[in-house]
């Protein structure tokens, strides 16, 4: 049921980015863009969907949200990649954006992207006014100095830092890094159906550090055929990690915590919220 609903809704979001980059299809940076938007698990806007239909948001009221949030990850992953900030050279199992263009395009798309996200959430006219500011101006704390970059930043200062960071630090920073981006989307569906969006936060929060500690263990015990990226690269560089700090087996035990609090936040929807707690699930299972 939940891949069901995941590829569904990676269908949607697709539709609509396809549709929003329809025009000026033959220039170098739309070209880019679509490059960028290609692959992924599309998990980000699932939760905006799947969370907007708990409260009664049928999927094509909430795509513009969800095609948002995905344009924002993409425009991330093509930033993250640059020399200056990871320095990677495959993403999704392709060569990084800067890699098969040039670094000059690469930026240019990620901030294209970044743009088109808000682009999409104003002119969503069906939508009522005060919904898509309310929108609009979380998912730019979500991405902004507050949340996403600034984890970005903590990642990076924590590269040239006299000591590793301890298990506080690491989960603060990938809290803003990873979390923030994964809350937004799952808070986005409540917002929609102008609804409490407490229960799915707390349900993001679980679930986003879950994701970061379940990508810890892929890197070391994933293929690099299937994870389509770099693996070990954290533990070559002696960089602190949830595995690090916590061991292998501690870390799994972690996660497996983390999902259980995810799935009980989601109580007050009862058997309506079994998708989500599917997707908790797999946020520790999968192998990618």
């Amino acid at each position: 049921m939940f891949q069901d609903s995941l590829r569904g809704a990676s269908a949607r979001v697709k539709a609509r980015l396809d549709a929003a980059l329809s025009d000026g299809a033959d220039l170098p940076v739309i070209q880019a863009m679509r490059y960028a938007l290609k692959g992924g698990k599309g998990l980000r806007g699932f939760l905006v969907i799947e969370g907007a239909r708990l409260h009664d948001v049928a999927p094509e009221n909430a795509v513009f949200a969800a095609a948002a949030v995905e344009a924002i990850h993409a425009y991330s992953l093509v930033h993250d990649d640059l020399p200056c900030m990871d320095d990677d050279d495959l993403r999704r199992g392709r060569p990084t954006l800067h890699v098969e263009w040039d670094e000059a395009t690469a930026v240019l798309a990620g901030d294209a992207l970044q743009s088109l996200a808000f682009e999409m959430l104003a002119a969503e006219a069906d939508t009522a006014p005060e919904i898509r500011l309310s929108l609009i101006a979380s998912l730019a704390q979500a991405s902004g100095a507050a949340g996403m970059v600034l984890g970005q930043a903590q990642d990076i200062a924590a590269e040239s830092a006299a000591q590793p960071l301890d298990l506080d630090q690491i989960t603060a920073l990938q809290a803003n890094k990873t979390g923030a981006l994964i809350r937004w989307s799952a808070e986005a569906g409540a917002v929609l159906g102008g609804a409490d969006p407490g229960p799915l936060r707390h349900y993001a929060q679980a679930l986003g550090l879950a994701f970061q500690i379940a990508d810890d263990i892929l890197d070391i015990e994933g293929d690099a055929q299937k994870t389509g990226k770099r693996l070990r690269k954290d533990a070559e560089a002696g960089k602190a990690t949830f595995v690090s700090l916590l061991g292998l087996d501690g870390a799994k035990a972690k996660a497996a915590t983390l999902v259980a609090e995810a799935e009980a936040a989601l109580s007050p929807y009862g058997p309506a919220a079994e998708t989500l707690r599917d997707a908790a699930r797999f946020v520790i299972a999968r192998d990618s």
